[in-house]
């Protein structure tokens, strides 16, 4: 079967550096499995970020080169990682304390579905054979001070991710701040999904188009990116 996502807009990788561009200098940041690992790749110059897996890691450096990696150093998700000089190593419960305890500036997760008002699905369907795979992303919705969500726009069928309201489980409810996707970056509001920014060669009734939910243009009104 064809993919019927866009070809336009943002890869994987161009989606986790629009994503590093936006997180503080000296943050604290929890990055969740898939497009999110990404992120570690990318730095901008004259910052510093502190990553954390909740596996027992802070400090964590990006994925090494294949076969210069260690197999005793690995992420939540099982992908081998590096540690940054000064790292630290702890306890899994200590781990979680930090979380729980919030000590943590920024999540990074991906998402199944997320919600106008911010309610995020992120770990089964809901379907007799789906796999629930929910980590600690329900600890990290409930602790962290900001979450962000990197994700396809819409899922290989098309459907549209960004909702009204989520129709699989929850992992949280009103967590979400901002979602970053294929087509554009955009701000969960009292008043639904606002435009933040489009990707390039993407325009507003484009984005508009396969969001379901009403998507509101920025606050300047919208300059559309399209060849």
């Amino acid at each position: 079967m064809t993919d019927p996502r866009s070809t336009a807009g943002r890869s994987r990788d161009e989606m986790a550096q629009r994503v590093a561009l936006d997180i503080p200098d000296g943050s604290y940041v929890n990055l969740g499995i898939g497009i999110p690992e990404r992120i570690a790749k990318y730095v901008p110059a004259g910052r510093e970020f502190i990553y954390h897996t909740e596996n027992g890691l802070l400090g964590m450096g990006p994925s090494p080169e294949p076969g210069m990696g260690d197999p005793e150093l690995i992420n939540a998700g099982k992908r081998q990682v590096t540690a940054l000089p000064g790292a630290a190593f702890f306890h899994h419960a200590d781990s979680f304390a930090m979380i729980r305890g919030g000590h943590l500036d920024l999540c990074v997760l991906g998402a199944l579905q997320v919600a106008m008002n911010g309610d995020l699905a992120n770990w089964s369907t809901g379907a007799p054979d789906a796999i629930p795979a929910v980590g600690g992303a329900m600890d990290l919705v409930a602790g962290v001070k900001s979450i962000y969500v990197v994700t396809q726009h819409c899922t290989k069928h098309g459907e549209p991710k960004l909702v009204e309201a989520c129709t699989f489980p929850l992992t949280g409810v009103g967590v979400v701040d901002r979602v970053y996707t294929d087509l554009a970056v955009i701000e969960i509001t009292p008043r639904g999904f606002q435009l933040v920014e489009l990707s390039p060669g993407v325009s507003f009734e484009y984005v508009r188009q396969r969001t379901g939910a009403p998507l509101l243009p920025p606050p300047g009104g919208v300059e559309d990116d399209k060849p």
